[in-house]
């Protein structure tokens, strides 16, 4: 399973980075929104830190500025995926994209209907939205084995994108099945890092080599 970072944090993105654990990036319009930032200078940032795929959305709804809006992002750099609405517009520029040699990565896919649809167009990626389809109380992980099946039922292209990951166990269970990507935010990245066994246990190394650590000549 390859680990994208979901932020437009340039920080995070270098912490995370360091450590190892970012193959891509997913940013959106409301992660650029916090950064007060021209998310244009961010992509090209973005691009000197990590080496992999970075996605930007279009703005547009309609068709026609989708493409333009794709066609000025994809300029920026060859790592830029372009990211798209599912929408019938949307739709349309995902095959139009797909045509072009352009990567993309179709976006707010809830339903394991959505994503026959971007596969059929031709998506790079597509995303489903597992944490907001936990908030209204439907299984946002059952969606992902769906669409796993289905995609290998067909031998789709399209990579099946985790999104909206709001825990550890998100991420444990997309790998359990099987998902090609994760794009985690950073809080959550920390996250799999902590266990408390781990924390008493280093505790206790650490308490015992202070009862020694004078006896010992580096």
């Amino acid at each position: 399973m390859r680990f994208f970072i979901d932020t437009a944090n340039l920080e995070e993105i270098r912490a995370a980075a360091e450590m190892g654990l970012v193959d891509g990036v997913t940013t959106n319009p409301s992660l650029l929104a916090k950064e007060g930032r021209n998310p244009i200078e961010i992509f090209r940032e973005i691009c000197q830190i990590v080496d992999g795929p970075v996605s930007a959305e279009v703005g547009s709804t309609e068709y026609d500025g989708m493409m333009a809006e794709a066609h000025k992002l994809a300029e920026i750099h060859p790592n830029i995926v372009i990211k798209i609405p599912m929408t019938l517009d949307g739709l349309r520029a995902v095959r139009t994209l797909s045509e072009e040699g352009i990567k993309t990565n179709q976006t707010l896919c809830f339903s394991p209907s959505q994503a026959i649809l971007s596969a059929k167009a031709g998506a790079t990626y597509v995303s489903p939205f597992v944490g907001r389809l936990d908030d209204i109380s439907s299984g946002g992980m059952d969606l992902i084995g769906q669409i796993i099946t289905i995609y290998d039922n067909y031998d789709f292209e399209t990579q099946v994108l985790v999104a909206s990951i709001r825990h550890p166990m998100h991420l444990v269970e997309a790998a359990l099945m099987g998902a090609d990507v994760a794009t985690i935010p950073y809080k959550v990245i920390t996250q799999l890092i902590k266990h408390p066994l781990t924390d008493i246990g280093l505790q206790r190394f650490v308490d015992d080599w202070n009862t020694v650590k004078d006896l010992v000549q580096f």
